[in-house]
């Protein structure tokens, strides 16, 4: 059943990598010890085309294995070592569905409308988490967001007990200064509505809503940053 068995950021870069091949492994069996673990060989499945998805997941796994990051690497499209290759999140999730003793990575709503059983996992601050809308808004409540240029935080293994280690962002690009300034004011007004609005539209589609504070830093660099051709701001919060 989901949360009946837990792995870690270790364990599952050896997985990927072929290193530990057998459900009954000793590593899965120390994170689950009261578990009955069968002989049964593990079929990964990843994507065979080049996603976000797998991004995310190659730079957790670079985060917490040295020789993960040394032979496999970090990119949208990677060299895999073993495993099943499927394409799109929907290609993943019906493979690990039909497939006997497999595991597999898939942005959550898949897994969630797929009804496949997920793993906990642990984290960076060592507790055990399940995959929850709280525990990936706790992520990226959690994580420095002034650390990276424009926001680009990737949110894999962030600090917090209830942070689950493999949340991830989706990101808006505009021109800081863009020949179209109408239209780059107009789209700065949707997304003010989307974070005012939006938050139960996406959690409806399994998406989580942004945490105030940060919703509340990123229009304030939309303020300071984002001008016509005059160095006038195309958005103020009161618009």
């Amino acid at each position: 059943k989901p949360g009946d068995l837990t792995l870690d950021g270790p364990t599952i870069a050896k997985i990927y990598m072929g290193e530990i091949k057998s459900w009954d492994d000793p590593a899965i069996a120390k994170l689950n010890p009261n578990a009955k673990l069968p002989k049964q060989a593990i079929v990964p499945v990843r994507r065979s085309d080049g996603s976000g998805t797998t991004y995310n997941f190659a730079y957790y796994l670079a985060e917490i294995s040295p020789e993960w990051k040394a032979k496999v690497g970090v990119n949208t499209a990677l060299q895999w070592p073993v495993g099943i290759g499927a394409k799109g999140n929907e290609g993943v999730a019906n493979n690990v569905g039909q497939t006997k003793g497999s595991i597999g990575y898939v942005e959550y709503a898949y897994a969630k409308q797929n009804k496949l059983t997920t793993t906990n996992m642990l984290n960076k601050a060592g507790k055990t988490v399940s995959p929850t809308s709280a525990s990936f808004q706790a992520a990226a409540a959690n994580a420095d967001w002034n650390s990276q240029p424009g926001y680009g935080v990737i949110l894999a293994n962030q600090p917090g007990d209830q942070s689950w280690p493999m949340t991830a962002a989706t990101w808006i690009l505009l021109y800081k200064k863009p020949q179209d300034a109408a239209t780059t004011a107009e789209a700065l007004k949707f997304f003010a509505w989307s974070y005012a609005k939006g938050d139960k539209m996406a959690e409806e589609l399994d998406y989580v809503p942004m945490p105030e504070k940060v919703v509340n830093d990123v229009q304030k660099m939309w303020s300071s940053e984002i001008k016509d051709a005059g160095g006038k701001p195309l958005f103020s919060p009161t618009n």
